[in-house]
């Protein structure tokens, strides 16, 4: 049997090119506009393209603490900054790119390589990634702790 979900997300106009985005299933709403490389696009507030990045790199770091949950990988922290290229393809405006960069602190008794392929299992598995035409490249730091908890 196939399982679907939905996710409700609404987005109200309230001035200029700004919005308020907010969902029935979450606490917090939030503003949300064009970007200011855009006409009339406003500075400081989440944009379209933004939300975009985030949703890649949330679902790689989700993804990541299952799978190394699975592999049972001892790390200290984990942590993604995310860089989602903006670009004119084919006469078209289009999100071409996102570079994962995330930086993975394992603890000593794990082996660099177990890492690497937990890190490349969670990309590969990650579903938003799954879901876009967007080319996502990941360049990974591993450092290695001699202090975990």
């Amino acid at each position: 049997m196939l399982e679907s979900f939905t996710y409700q997300v609404n987005v109200h106009w309230q001035n200029g090119r700004i919005g308020k985005m907010s969902s029935p299933e979450l606490e917090h709403s939030f503003s949300c506009a064009t970007p200011p490389e855009f006409p009339e696009g406003v500075p400081g507030i989440w944009s379209p393209e933004h939300l975009f990045t985030a949703a890649v790199n949330s679902c790689f770091m989700t993804t990541f603490l299952a799978v190394a949950e699975n592999y049972k990988l001892k790390y200290e922290n984990f942590s993604c900054k995310a860089l989602g290229r903006l670009s004119r393809e084919k006469g078209k405006w289009m999100m071409s790119e996102i570079v994962l960069k995330p930086e993975l602190i394992i603890c000593a008794e794990e082996s660099e390589d177990k890492a690497v392929k937990v890190l490349e299992k969670s990309e590969k598995a990650c579903l938003i990634t799954n879901s876009i035409h967007t080319m996502v490249i990941m360049e990974a730091t591993i450092l290695v702790s001699e202090i975990c908890i």
